[in-house]
């Protein structure tokens, strides 16, 4: 069926047959009933502005600085981060993504701010993490925080091609 959100079983033949995810950590615990866990890698807070035009000629994304686990764990305090996932994703000319937080994150007062995976995208993926809860929240390294939803495009498109392609690969 065209222009549908791929199951289980679906997603588990792209991975294996046609390297859909890369570098997961247990695929039948990551595998959902309608998507994929990505797990946390390393965590990082944003050190200064960005700049968003039209055209991407000014564009500026920000520096950040690395925020370390210890023991394999890690406290963040109320605020905003970005974090990189562990997963390498390989999105072919008819497949694009979404992700939603996992609900025991939402549940723990913190959220992932996502944006689409676009058809043809390669890469290991950064996200935005911010943590509401004024008591902040524990991670563990590897933690599964959010699920990525496969479609299914109703034709082939143009592949991505843009500056995130191949990114921290």
């Amino acid at each position: 069926m065209q222009g549908a959100v791929l199951n289980k079983e679906e997603i588990r033949e792209k991975i294996l047959k046609e390297n859909l995810i890369e570098s997961y950590i247990d695929l039948e615990k990551q595998l959902q009933p309608n998507g994929f866990d990505c797990t946390l890698k390393k965590i990082f807070k944003l050190i200064e502005s960005g700049k968003i035009d039209f055209s991407n000629e000014e564009r500026l994304i920000p520096r950040v600085k690395e925020i370390k686990f210890n023991n394999d764990w890690v406290f963040l305090p109320r605020g905003l981060y970005r974090v990189r996932i562990n997963e390498i994703i390989n999105l072919g000319k008819n497949l694009t993504a979404i992700a939603r937080p996992r609900s025991s994150l939402v549940r723990s007062g913190a959220n992932v701010l996502t944006a689409v995976w676009d058809a043809g995208y390669k890469g290991r993926s950064e996200v935005g993490l911010v943590v509401y809860n004024e008591s902040g929240i524990w991670l563990k390294k590897n933690a599964r925080i959010m699920q990525l939803i496969f479609i299914k495009l109703t034709g082939k498109t143009e592949p991505y091609k843009g500056i995130f392609y191949e990114e921290n690969i």
